[in-house]
């Protein structure tokens, strides 16, 4: 993807607020309203922007326990990887999903109303699961940071 420093500086203030107008925007990086809606248009199409999204704050969910899930598969091959890759992504408790090197296969940020909900959950995902050989589960006591964006130089 090329893009260049007037598309960083929009990219990095819809980072910051989504909602910002676009005359707002151009009056910041310097350019003209429509010149600025050309570019943000563009970008969307190109997939620079993949989607804009409420960063809710979890007090008003009632998912608001934390679990990072570390797994470990079977077997690593192509069709295993590709069916958990599918059953994760229509999994809503999981929210970030991770396929890594190292001592387990997949990093996992789960939510969850309470542990037993997660109980379930790890029954239904997990432990019915053949393909998944192991899971370990951290519990988040506090969220000190959380992100969304990205450094943009």
């Amino acid at each position: 993807m090329k893009i260049d420093n007037f598309d960083k500086a929009i990219l990095r203030l819809l980072q910051e607020n989504s909602r910002l107008k676009s005359d707002s925007i151009a009056e910041q990086v310097g350019l003209s309203a429509t010149a600025c809606q050309r570019r943000i248009k563009r970008l969307r199409d190109m997939g620079a922007i993949e989607r804009e999204v409420a960063v809710i704050n979890p007090d008003v969910s009632a998912h608001n326990l934390t679990l990072i899930v570390q797994l470990v598969i079977e077997r690593c091959d192509a069709k295993i990887l590709k069916a958990l890759t599918t059953q994760f992504l229509g999994e809503p408790e999981i929210q970030q999903c991770y396929n890594v090197t190292g001592s387990f296969d997949f990093l996992l940020i789960v939510t969850a109303e309470n542990m037993t909900t997660y109980d379930k959950f790890t029954k239904r995902v997990f432990f019915d699961n053949p393909a998944i050989q192991e899971f370990t589960t951290t519990v988040v006591m506090e969220n000190v940071k959380r992100g969304l964006e990205l450094p943009i130089t």
